[in-house]
């Protein structure tokens, strides 16, 4: 009879590398995904599930696997409205209050990240430059990834 032994995977030698885009856009994201597909050639689709975090927060996911480029990108949205019921006090019926909250919390004023594994620098860059030739994009820019605390969120 064999001893049974169990491998584990440390979180840190799994340090998956991509590179993100940060974009500043209050467009819904059906419409920046739109936008991102026209203007930069890419065929971002909804994925059947939402990134959920925990029972509450569930941020929308739309990805593209270019087997030409070898490249695989998701556009994943930032915020996410949370509504919360409030019990009340006496005479008053429970009011519904809504928060925001954020899959990278210290990057609060990006609105999207569009994520890509398996970088090509040139080919990156010129979707940055495309992304921002969209008319509702405030602005869109590279991000590192090294120093982002909520980085694991974005592995899934």
């Amino acid at each position: 009879m064999g001893i049974l032994t169990t491998h584990r995977i440390s979180a840190d030698l799994y340090d998956e590398s991509f590179s993100l885009i940060a974009i500043h856009s209050n467009l819904e994201d059906y419409a920046i995904a739109y936008a991102i597909n026209s203007s930069c050639g890419l065929y971002l689709k909804r994925m059947k599930k939402d990134l959920h975090l925990d029972e509450k927060m569930s941020f929308s996911v739309f990805d593209w696997d270019d087997e030409m480029s070898e490249m695989y990108w998701t556009l994943i949205a930032n915020k996410c409205e949370i509504e919360e019921e409030m019990p009340s006090v006496g005479l008053f019926e429970d009011n519904v209050s809504r928060r925001t909250d954020y899959l990278v919390k210290e990057r609060k004023e990006v609105d999207y990240f569009l994520k890509v594994d398996t970088i090509d620098e040139a080919l990156f860059l010129k979707k940055i430059k495309s992304i921002n030739t969209i008319a509702k994009v405030i602005t869109a820019y590279p991000l590192d990834t090294q120093n982002l605390k909520s980085k694991r969120n974005l592995i899934f």
